[in-house]
């Protein structure tokens, strides 16, 4: 199979489509090899617009949300960056190629193992996968992130995050209940302020601990 040439289809058909604009986000798409973040059964399909099974019942983001992502919280080289949830370590990757240090959190342990072996193996350095479970009184490895990206969902949406943003910070979450979810973009514009932007519509799983709650029966 040719994968650089599936890379480029990925960005050109499906990626770029969706109205992702920002060159430096296309780039690393294009280049960063998709296909080395996917369990060995499944790389055939690593561009593919589709989820891919990681194991554990975790799936992949689609390559279209992960471009939107990339270009709304749009990374610095300068910028240090939290994530909400490894997986693959494939966004990992392309928040690493994109600012100057990703802290990256999966509570799966063999997931996490497998990203950091990924990562090594394509001289990524500036990513520091570790293992825990975010809860809303978990707090990050830093006091303060230029950018948090959460790459499960919240069907209630919860700010503890929200005080980890440095000014001017971006955050990106999932949230919603039902067969839509919107991918939301916070900023913090204060010290006690931010911005909310609905961005788009999509679907994913929700975060353990996030999930919906069962309705209370008298």
């Amino acid at each position: 199979m040719d994968y650089a040439l599936a890379r480029m289809n990925m960005v050109e058909q499906q990626v770029r489509p969706w109205d992702v604009l920002d060159m430096r986000v296309l780039d690393v798409m294009e280049t960063l090899p998709r296909e080395q973040f996917m369990p060995e059964p499944y790389q055939a399909l690593a561009y593919a617009d589709s989820e891919i099974p990681l194991g554990h019942d975790e799936y992949t983001l689609l390559p279209v949300v992960i471009g939107r992502l990339l270009q709304a919280v749009a990374p610095q080289p300068t910028d240090t960056v939290l994530e909400i949830g490894t997986g693959s370590g494939y966004v990992t990757a392309c928040l690493a190629r994109l600012a100057a240090q990703v802290d990256s959190v999966e509570r799966i342990d063999e997931l996490r193992l497998a990203a950091r072996n990924r990562l090594t193996a394509l001289g990524i350095e500036n990513a520091n996968p570790r293992t825990a479970t975010v809860t809303p009184d978990w707090a990050p490895p830093r006091p303060r992130y230029d950018v948090v990206v959460l790459t499960g969902g919240m069907v209630e949406y919860d700010d503890f995050l929200e005080s980890y943003l440095t000014l001017g910070g971006r955050l990106f979450v999932i949230a919603g209940d039902g067969p839509i979810m919107q991918g939301r973009l916070i900023t913090r514009t204060t010290e006690d302020d931010t911005r909310d932007e609905i961005l788009f519509e999509t679907r994913v799983k929700p975060l353990v601990g996030f999930e919906a709650q069962p309705a209370f029966e008298f």
